[in-house]
């Protein structure tokens, strides 16, 4: 009785907060040369490029940071929540918490961001050791042995204790039915915010090894069977309460191995593809290595599911530990150039100052930390057409954007020139088509064209 009124409740706040679903503007997708693009309400092709925020207890989203986020030209935020704040003894739910991730969508909507919420967990909770994410109520180890690695946090997910927990949650029927319920509660108190982009399902997401199994063979097995399952189950669950949102699953982590994902199909047309991108080398605490192959290897493992199920991609964490590395730094400006080719957003990690690294992006100032600067500069935010290439060079602080015109899209092409690296605007150069730059304001130059349907048309943006 506790968990049905608190999904009604849920459900009266959403009522009370929107008139309509109609009256959430809808973020659409096209397919184009076997590639998914997000789509805005003008039918322009829109481009998310933001951070993750909000992991730590003691690291809450402001509405100082969604503004700062904006400020910088930013459109996007990978707000990371975890089942053991929502819901931190069973059927009790905290509403102060709740009422936290209902504010940090407020702010972005005043500020213009769209929101992805990430269900967030490491090593499956702090049952294990201090990790976090689920809560320990939900958490079931069969009494098997833990030993946390001081040196190496990831291999804690291969403890027997570990891989018994994640069996539990994807096989156990009352599990499955509360982690269900969890979203439900959660979605029903936000889905009507126009800048809830939608729901990342499960962060990062691992299971038990099958004796005689290898790291490939176990992830396969797992993204068919229980980790399809759990997600066709949340699906289901969230699209009872919110029909609109994006849903977005993620592949276990060995696609960072350039392994391609086994995950099937899921029969709903609004579901992305929110994988990471993460070399483990770089992860351990080393400099990357430009001969390794990481970013190709990455490429080619990351187009092939969502090119066959006509899904956009949004790489929901990614980023080196120290941008001011020599090999991270052009880790950096090549993983901006690769995404760029095959994603429709992405969130670094992560959004936080620091005089000396530490995956914080931002200096101590809150400047672009010493590497990062290719992925704060210009970009284009909203395309009046079908991209073909862009590039931005962080030296000379010029975008080159080149896209075809679509029948239909009349608005203009909004380009964000951030300040930190624009602060006295803009001159921007087109050429293929008759342009008139519509305004310049708050960092955001809007350019329209007038060009018949399938023109090329390119864009190189300067400083003033």
């Amino acid at each position: 009785m506790r968990r049905l009124l608190a999904l009604a409740a849920s459900a009266v706040l959403l009522a009370a907060s929107v008139p309509a679903e109609a009256a959430v503007p809808s973020i659409g997708k096209i397919t184009a040369d076997g590639r998914t693009y997000f789509t805005d309400t003008q039918g322009r092709v829109l481009k998310l490029r933001g951070f993750n925020a909000g992991k730590w207890p003691g690291d809450r989203v402001t509405e100082a940071d969604v503004a700062a986020m904006a400020g910088k030209g930013l459109n996007f935020l990978r707000l990371i929540v975890q089942w053991q704040y929502i819901e931190p003894q069973k059927d009790v739910y905290d509403e102060e918490y709740l009422g936290y991730v209902d504010r940090v969508l407020g702010w972005a909507d005043r500020h213009g961001l769209e929101v992805m919420i990430d269900m967030h967990q490491d090593v499956y909770g702090p049952k294990f050791g201090g990790h976090n994410g689920i809560p320990e109520w939900a958490t079931r180890d069969d009494g098997l042995p833990f030993e946390r690695n001081p040196d190496d946090w990831f291999q804690d997910y291969f403890q027997p204790a570990v891989m018994a927990a994640f069996e539990h949650l994807y096989e156990d029927a009352d599990l499955r039915a509360e982690q269900v319920e969890m979203w439900q509660t959660l979605a029903a108190r936000v889905a009507g915010h126009r800048s809830l982009l939608g729901y990342d399902l499960f962060n990062e997401p691992f299971g038990r090894f099958l004796e005689g199994e290898d790291l490939v063979t176990a992830s396969g097995r797992i993204e068919r069977t229980q980790l399809a399952d759990m997600y066709r189950r949340l699906i289901a669950g969230i699209r009872a309460v919110d029909r609109k949102s994006w849903i977005f699953v993620e592949p276990t982590v060995l696609v960072g191995e350039g392994v391609p994902t086994q995950l099937p199909r899921f029969d709903d047309p609004r579901v992305g593809y929110a994988p990471h991108m993460y070399s483990t080398s770089v992860e351990a605490g080393g400099d990357w290595d430009p001969s390794s192959g990481f970013i190709e290897r990455y490429e080619a493992a990351i187009g092939q599911y969502p090119r066959a199920n006509e899904m956009p991609v949004v790489v929901g964490e990614w980023g080196p530990p120290n941008s001011r590395l020599p090999g991270n730094r052009q880790l950096i400006a090549g993983s901006v150039a690769a995404m760029d080719r095959f994603a429709s957003g992405w969130a670094m990690f992560y959004w936080c100052r620091s005089a000396g690294g530490g995956y914080c992006q931002l200096d101590a100032d809150g400047a672009a930390a010493p590497g990062a600067e290719p992925a704060l500069g210009a970009y284009a935010r909203r395309v009046a057409g079908l991209p073909v290439s862009e590039s931005y060079d962080p030296v000379s602080r010029t975008l080159k954007l080149t896209y075809t015109t679509r029948r239909g899209v009349h608005a203009p092409t909004e380009i964000s020139v951030p300040r930190e690296f624009f602060p006295r605007g803009a001159r921007v150069k087109v050429t293929g088509a008759r342009a008139a730059v519509t305004a310049q304001r708050d960092g955001l130059l809007s350019v329209a064209v007038g060009a018949r349907p399938g023109t090329a048309v390119t864009m190189t943006v300067t400083p003033r």
